[in-house]
């Protein structure tokens, strides 16, 4: 945060309810622990209010796309100016290991001893969906992928949403090991460069006629064939193509920024609206009212 040169006095952190919710505690600027799911709405009212502020939401899995998966989706649409971190660990943590919207098909745990019958959520996918105007991947322990990502969320105007893979070791331990530690499953996202993975480089991602993406071999195809990656594209489709690559971590996964353009932002909309508004002048309660479709009832 020091990077970005703004005082942490002006600096404020939202959070719903679970374990990522603790983060405004350890940051040594304004914070709230507000309820469940709600973050993206108070942090909505507070940076259309108070536009000198830089507003963070912090949130996870559970608390982001269960409770809360409806003010998240349409704080992404409206494009307000407030950045997103969502925390993924795959699970229910602080109520102590339950599924969570992001869990694995047949998760086994305290919830599902059977195995979770749930077909998981894609975040990047639905923030995606949702038309949000920035969307990001990045990893917990990748501190140099994590905070350049960051830098970039922060930097954009109107809403930045960026999903973080992030291990629980009490109750989902190693649920991104694929991605983390098979380091050649990570397929970084770079803009105007050819999506390419792999230890040496030799795997690469085609768009295929039906607006798929698809795995191959570079030697098989040729490097002319990979697709090259627009973070900048503002239709989208190809940030989602993308983003359905792997639906959990468990093999080749796209890291990094899937999109990133520019669209009127809510604040400002508002703003705009409301110099409108006083420009009319003041109005009168009564007059408001009694205006319009209005009708008397007497007796018959």
């Amino acid at each position: 945060m020091p990077e970005l040169g703004i005082a942490r006095e002006r600096i404020v952190f939202v959070s719903g309810i679970g374990c990522a919710a603790r983060f405004p505690y350890y940051m040594q600027t304004y914070g709230l622990h507000s309820i469940h799911g709600r973050a993206p709405a108070i942090a909505t009212g507070l940076s259309t209010s108070r536009p000198d502020l830089s507003v963070w939401v912090v949130t996870g899995d559970g608390d982001a796309l269960s409770i809360g998966g409806n003010h998240l989706i349409h704080v992404l649409r409206r494009n307000v100016n407030v950045k997103i971190l969502l925390v993924n660990t795959q699970i229910y943590g602080l109520t102590k290991g339950q599924y969570s919207p992001t869990s694995p098909l047949g998760t086994k745990n305290k919830s599902t001893p059977m195995g979770s019958l749930d077909w998981p959520f894609n975040p990047v996918s639905i923030a995606l969906g949702a038309e949000a105007t920035f969307v990001a991947r990045s990893i917990d322990t990748d501190k140099k992928h994590l905070t350049e990502v960051l830098r970039r969320a922060a930097n954009h105007p109107g809403t930045a949403f960026v999903e973080i893979y992030q291990n629980c070791n009490v109750y989902n331990d190693g649920a991104f090991d694929a991605v983390k530690e098979q380091t050649e499953n990570q397929i970084r996202l770079e803009h105007g460069q050819p999506v390419r993975f792999g230890a040496e480089g030799e795997k690469g991602v085609v768009l295929r006629s039906d607006g798929a993406c698809e795995l191959v071999d570079v030697a098989t195809v040729g490097e002319e064939a990979l697709l090259i990656h627009d973070e900048h594209q503002q239709e989208g489709s190809l940030a989602f193509a993308l983003s359905r690559i792997s639906h959990t971590p468990h093999g080749p996964t796209p890291i990094g920024i899937f999109r990133d353009v520019e669209r009127p932002v809510y604040d400002q909309l508002m703003a705009e609206q409301l110099e409108t508004a006083k420009a009319e002048g003041a109005g009168e309660l009564a007059g408001l009212l009694n205006s319009g479709d209005t009708w008397q009832i007497t007796k018959g």
